[in-house]
């Protein structure tokens, strides 16, 4: 044996005692299960209690404020703005639980929405709300506590492009998301079969994806030119592009940087299969929202299969990371891939790198805690 060898041997002989170190201690102190938790809802109290005795009203949305707060939006049973404070009670923020679209210039308790799909938080803390029924853009100002409207016309139609974005038109918003540097707010405007985009300084609002035209997107083709089934979720990602979530079209498109887009999840058709393997063999069933994680994968409410997944676009890989296939209620407090969703209509990454889940159809929110 060489010298060069002998070395690389005594090396490796060295390493020996730490690798068997690692094991006995890996064996001896294995790594805790993730397991799958209730946070709020399935109670019957209203509000001003702690969250898990409070009843919520099918939830969508969920993200996190600047305190570290989870805000909550309820579609058309509950038509309110929740959150869940520091000591894990239930606060109204805005909404009188009854359906309309009233209250700008006052106080937000006092504001009636229309089916409120989504959220986003503004930095400063300050929430934009699609009131998706409405088709407008509100916002809430969480020091005044006054709701406007910042966006839409309260009719639907497609209208204002290279305008400002408080005289545009859409046609139902379901999912908005800000950009990592929270300068543009994209909005799923799926009556439109649109992706339009605000510039929030400059106030002009833009089509980024979607010619008005129902159809499959070509690989390859300009996102603005090409048609698009019915994008309900939007989400950019930090290299300047941004994912697009087809409910009917059963897939995930990306468009890059450059403005094309191309097909990174499903197959078009409808069911439950592929996980493990490559995501473009993968099918789906009305997937509804989406989030990014933050190592940049992508996971995805697959509503209809009752599911969580992931995407990782780093080796073209969809895997399952909650929910059985099955519709039901067992299982909290358990393996996450044991437990039963109704539909989960809502995917959120906390700060911290938990995972929430939105189980409208069972009133309740979820997380995973590993």
């Amino acid at each position: 044996m060489d010298e060069p060898s002998r070395e690389a041997a005594l090396s490796a002989l060295d390493l020996l005692p730490m690798k068997i170190l690692a094991l006995l201690l890996a064996l001896a102190f294995p790594a805790a299960a993730a397991r799958i938790e209730l946070v709020a809802g399935g109670g019957t109290k209203d509000q001003d209690a702690p969250a898990t005795e409070c009843a919520l009203r099918e939830p969508f949305g969920v993200e996190f404020n600047p305190a570290g707060e989870m805000v909550i939006v309820e579609m058309t049973k509950g038509e309110r703005v929740l959150k869940v404070d520091a000591q894990g009670m239930l606060r109204g923020i805005a909404g009188t639980g009854v359906k309309g679209y009233s209250g700008d210039g006052g106080p937000a308790r006092a504001a009636a929405f229309n089916g409120i799909h989504n959220l986003a938080i503004l930095p400063g803390g300050d929430l934009l709300l699609a009131d998706s029924f409405n088709s407008t853009l509100r916002k809430l100002e969480t020091k005044t506590g006054v709701v406007t409207t910042i966006s839409g016309q309260g009719k639907s139609g497609y209208a204002g492009d290279g305008g400002p974005a408080k005289d545009a038109q859409y046609s139902t918003l379901i999912q908005i998301a800000l950009d990592p540097t929270a300068q543009h707010l994209f909005i799923a405007d799926i009556g439109n079969k649109r992706i339009r985009r605000i510039d929030l300084a400059s106030g002009i609002v833009e089509t980024v994806a979607g010619n008005g035209k129902g159809g499959v997107p070509p690989d390859g083709a300009e996102a603005k030119s090409a048609p698009l089934s019915d994008p309900r979720g939007v989400v950019p990602d930090a290299a300047g592009g941004f994912y697009i979530l087809e409910r009917n079209g059963n897939a995930l498109r990306y468009v890059d940087p450059a403005g094309k887009i191309q097909t990174v999840v499903g197959t078009g058709a409808k069911g439950l299969s592929g996980d493990g393997g490559p995501a473009l063999e993968a099918t789906m069933n009305g997937p509804k929202h989406l989030c990014l994680d933050r190592d940049g994968s992508v996971l995805i409410a697959d509503a209809e299969n009752h599911v969580i997944r992931r995407y990782t676009p780093q080796d073209g890989k969809i895997t399952r990371v909650a929910g059985t296939g099955k519709r039901g209620t067992a299982g909290l407090g358990g393996d996450p891939l044991q437990c039963e969703l109704a539909r989960p209509h809502g995917v959120t990454i906390a700060p911290d790198g938990t995972l929430y889940i939105t189980d409208s159809y069972n009133d309740r929110i979820l997380r995973i805690v590993k």
